[in-house]
């Protein structure tokens, strides 16, 4: 832990985002204490990134709802996840959080001057200094929304033992998936209870809002078939683009998951730069944009209203992006190869609603098929995420059963 965090610091040195996070966590401590001077009750959540925050988030607005006086300090250990929900308006401090060493861990809880009522952190997040502090200061401590699979560190022959005495720090973890809680009780770990993912929730509530993209003010911009792309990878994109070429009837909305000047120049070549920015979108080149490439971050989960299919980028690198943004539009998904540890990836292969493609022939078949008739598959795609939708009610009560709120 230690070798990892001096590598941090070093690579502040030149790296902008490095320096962020470093920056960013030395004022940390003195900020939450300042915060926690003037008294109240507090509960922290914390998320690794932008991602796990909106799983979170869900939770958050419900027990603003049900306690509004409860303080929420919510910390970030990613710079991208900080600075896009530093100003989020339901968390009363939103902060870094400090280098995992056991002298910042006794400070931070400290600093709530045992008036922490809860601790929650999101999914994949296990920082050991401060859950034995938790666990020391008997502060109420969760996971929610974490999922288990066998191939985890928790389940290794050699060095599971060590991960396993983690989660024992738990009060409670609310895993997503019986699947989840079972593999924990095969090893001994009986604190775990199912209430499901709330990024169902998150979803659902983004779908129901109104756009205010340029999409929503061009009316003649979408045609009926267009696909919605998001968070592509150069693989992901190769494919489309010689799909758009050989389908001159189609429109594509591209959204890269990395929107740098080199990512960009590379859409560039690959599309021989038939295509328009959505920085640069107006009513005068709309109707000729058969290629509309999104440049600008944070309005993907927006945009995927206007398509008729959905493909979802990943599936032939690290693994698929979100599934489920695009199905709460009732809208077929379509994503690549790496989707086997993705529970919403499987479930919706398994309901008829999502399609997995490994090569370009495999993409066009299902492209073509899906365009035809889109509307049989969404149906399928709708209910499955309105019958997820319960997690977050699941979640609170959990919590009841331990703090009050």
């Amino acid at each position: 832990m230690w070798l990892y965090f001096l590598i941090l610091k070093i690579a502040a040195l030149w790296n902008p985002k490095a320096r962020k996070l470093v920056q960013g966590q030395k004022q940390s401590l003195s900020r939450l204490q300042d915060f926690t001077s003037n008294g109240g009750k507090f509960l922290w959540l914390h998320a690794a990134s932008v991602g796990e925050f909106e799983q979170g988030r869900p939770v958050i607005e419900k027990l603003k709802q049900l306690s509004p006086n409860i303080k929420i300090v919510v910390s970030f250990f990613s710079p991208s996840g900080y600075e896009a929900k530093k100003d989020y308006p339901l968390a009363d401090l939103v902060i870094y959080l400090p280098f995992a060493t056991n002298r910042n861990a006794r400070k931070f809880i400290s600093a709530f001057n045992g008036n922490l009522i809860a601790a929650i952190f999101v999914k994949y997040e296990y920082w050991p200094a401060y859950l034995k502090q938790l666990k020391k200061s008997a502060v109420p401590t969760f996971s929610i929304a974490s999922i288990f699979r066998p191939y985890q560190a928790f389940f290794r022959p050699i060095i599971g033992p060590a991960y396993r005495s983690l989660l024992k720090c738990f009060t409670s973890i609310m895993v997503q998936d019986q699947q989840s809680r079972l593999l924990l009780e095969k090893y001994g770990i009986n604190n775990s209870v199912v209430c499901g993912d709330p990024r169902f929730n998150r979803v659902l509530q983004v779908a129901a809002q109104e756009d205010n993209s340029k999409f929503s003010q061009i009316n003649c911009l979408i045609k009926p078939k267009t696909i919605v792309a998001g968070s592509t990878w150069p693989k992901d994109e190769q494919l489309l683009a010689r799909f758009i070429r050989e389908h001159d009837d189609l429109q594509l909305v591209l959204v890269p998951h990395e929107i740098n000047p080199s990512h960009l120049q590379f859409i560039f070549n690959l599309f021989e730069g038939k295509y328009i920015l959505y920085s640069e979108l107006n009513r005068q080149n709309a109707p000729a944009a058969r290629v509309v490439v999104v440049d600008q971050m944070g309005l993907l989960s927006r945009l995927y209203r206007y398509g008729a299919v959905a493909y979802i980028g990943g599936g032939f690198g690290a693994g698929i992006h979100n599934t489920i943004e695009a199905a709460a539009y009732s809208m077929p998904v379509v994503f690549g190869p790496n989707n086997k540890y993705f529970r919403e990836a499987q479930d919706l292969k398994s309901i008829g609603a999502g399609f997995e493609i490994k090569n370009y022939q495999q993409l066009e078949q299902t492209l073509c098929s899906l365009l035809a008739d889109p509307k049989s598959m969404a149906q399928a795609a709708h209910y499955y995420v309105i019958s997820e939708q319960n997690a977050t009610d699941l979640i609170i009560d959990n919590l009841k059963h331990t703090i009050e709120l």
